[in-house]
């Protein structure tokens, strides 16, 4: 469990209790304690042999010792009074307004008031903010789980074999040390896992901690480094120094760029250095621990490209693992772990699902079946049927309906027209995937209207043909509005950049235009991370060659209108009903309209 330290208020009052006993014992031992009247009539006597005036007090002391005390103290009393009562023969006392316990409360009670504000107020602030108290600053803040928390094993993972069937090896060390010595192998010191956002790395990570039994420490790289330079350093031998402690273990790192990313020659400069003490922490944490003792260091991280050449060598994190995006059948497995609490309808096909969602990760899935729970609930059903995936399929990739904007005929129109060319051609090609819905109702995201194609089976190669038929078919929302209208409008504008990154890629990443040759010349983009914001891409090449792949990629844009204008003219009485139908109904499928279903390719027979 995660230690706190709280402080002990009984330690404090019982020191100010002996503090208060001690000074009241020196007080007794040394001083006398004298009414007015004696010290007057010692006065007279010649017993004094010095004094010292206070407001309130007289202090003194004996020329020879009264009952072993060889100083005195009395209170002050106003010179007329005291003559007044010495005549009438009464005996003075002296008091003082105050005791000795109001004047320690006058300067202890303030103390102990702003100790407990900040007790209980200002620390609980700093904790939120991650800042946390002076004395615990050096220390680690991950969040230890045992076996019955993590609460997660293989069974809850899916989709993902190849990454489980690695991981599997880390559970039986952890379960048999002794089995993977016997022969002088090692198991690796770091595992790194690798995927785009959402496939489930830190899932898999807690199912490792989860299958073997073991304490789980967690942590995200960013939590290491703070304002205070040294802190993440420090936290980083803490957090070892408690997994030697709680062997065997298990230490998981989750977005490791955030510490781990590559160092550079102007480290020294502002918070660089901070992070730089603390990847080299960890490097040297990594290099001093023996695996053998059952620690292992797992991290997750969606940018392998930014990390540090000396973090991810042999013998710190010797193996990758890649958590990609789930094919087909992984998509139907992870649908299937994740509808076990969700009451769905006898006819729904997780296999169909799974076809709907080309692309998906773990997470968007299990997003699609609550998104899909949430609207079949709304309409008031006992059971979420396939019409509500559907419906949360097209909510996650065009965005909500909004019925609420309200368009003009012409506008109306227009969207209809545009909408049936992109349907009618994506029919009409058989390498194209084919479609599933065409809509004119608008979209948040922006869209106005949009047309639902899927894939048939999931692709890892595309032929040139194919990449030019995606061209075709994104370009011929615009060639139907020049064929009915005789212009053109703005509603192409997210279809033309999708077919310029179409065209450049051919020429500039797959060497597939002639005229270029077959020579890469831009590098692959982050395959991770989405980095379509970025539109600027490194050049390498000549201004002439820069001119050439210009050239060659507006001539392909051109020939995919062209086509996209022929196919169209060909199917003019189809364009024009299909819209009509559109119009009147805002969403139609291949089910309503013949001509949107799918021409199936003929496969040309060699004769004997």
């Amino acid at each position: 469990m995660e230690k706190k330290h709280v402080f002990n208020f009984s330690y404090f009052f019982f020191a100010f209790a002996m503090l208060i006993a001690f000074q009241a014992w020196i007080g007794y031992r040394d001083y006398a304690q004298l009414s007015y009247s004696d010290m007057m009539r010692m006065v007279d006597e010649g017993r004094i042999a010095s004094v010292t005036l206070t407001e309130s007090k007289v202090q003194g002391e004996f020329k020879d010792p009264v009952d072993g005390r060889k100083y005195f103290i009395a209170n002050r009393v106003d010179p007329a009074f005291a003559a007044l009562f010495e005549k009438a023969g009464v005996k003075i006392t002296g008091a003082s307004d105050s005791n000795w316990l109001t004047s320690v409360l006058s300067w202890v009670l303030p103390i102990i008031v702003f100790f407990a504000l900040w007790s209980f107020f200002f620390r609980g602030f700093a904790d939120r903010q991650g800042m946390g108290g002076l004395i615990n600053i050096g220390k680690s803040r991950a969040k230890i789980y045992v076996e019955r928390q993590t609460g997660v094993t293989f069974d809850d993972v899916a989709g993902i074999d190849e990454a489980e069937a690695e991981l599997q090896e880390i559970v039986s060390f952890l379960k048999d040390k002794d089995l993977y010595g016997r022969l002088g192998a090692r198991i690796p010191k770091g595992i790194l896992l690798v995927g785009p956002p959402g496939t489930g790395k830190t899932l898999m990570a807690r199912a490792v901690a989860g299958e073997a039994g073991v304490p789980f420490f967690s942590i995200s790289g960013s939590e290491f480094v703070e304002m205070f330079v040294g802190v993440g350093a420090a936290r980083v031998r803490d957090l070892f120094q408690q997994a030697r402690q709680a062997a065997p273990c298990i230490i998981f790192i989750d977005e490791l760029d955030a510490l781990g990313r590559a160092r550079n020659s102007f480290g020294g400069f502002g918070g660089n250095d901070e992070k730089e003490q603390t990847l080299n922490q960890l490097l040297a944490e990594l290099d001093g621990f023996d695996p053998r003792v059952g620690i292992v260091l797992l991290a997750a991280t969606n940018r392998p490209e930014v990390l540090d050449a000396a973090l991810t060598r042999a013998g710190r994190f010797d193996r990758q693992v890649i958590i990609d995006r789930p094919d087909r059948k992984g998509r139907a497995a992870i649908l299937k772990v994740h509808v076990k609490n969700v009451t769905i309808a006898p006819g729904v096909s997780l296999d169909e699902i799974a076809g709907l969602t080309p692309g998906f990760t773990g997470a968007d899935l299990a997003n699609l079946i609550n998104e899909a729970a949430i609207l079949a609930t709304r309409r008031k059903a006992t059971e979420v049927a396939m019409q509500d995936f559907v419906a949360a399929v097209e909510r996650i990739i065009a965005g909500a309906e909004r019925r609420s904007r309200i368009l003009n005929v012409e506008e109306r129109h227009r969207v209809a027209y545009h909408e049936m060319g992109h349907a009618l051609v994506a029919a009409g090609l058989p390498s194209a995937d084919p479609v599933q819905k065409v809509s004119i109702i608008p979209r948040s995201i922006g869209a106005l209207g949009y047309t639902l194609q899927r894939p048939t089976e999931d692709r890892f190669l595309i032929t040139s043909g194919e990449l030019k038929d995606r061209m075709v078919v994104l370009l011929a929302g615009r060639a139907a509005e020049d064929l009915v209208f005789g212009e053109i409008s703005t509603g192409a504008a997210d279809d033309l950049a999708k077919v310029t990154d179409i065209a450049r890629e051919i020429v500039t990443r797959f060497g597939m235009d002639p005229s270029v040759g077959q020579a890469v010349l831009e590098p692959q983009r982050q395959q991770w991370l989405d980095e379509g914001q970025f539109r600027t891409r490194p050049k390498d090449y000549s201004e002439a060659t820069a001119r050439e792949v210009d050239l060659a990629v507006r001539k392909m844009i051109a020939e995919a209108y062209v086509a996209a204008k022929q196919a169209l003219e060909q199917r003019m009485e189809e364009l024009e009903t299909g819209a009509k139908l559109l119009l009147e109904r805002e969403t139609l499928t291949p089910d309503d309209y013949a001509p949107l279903r799918r021409v199936e390719r003929v496969e040309a027979k060699a004769a004997e």
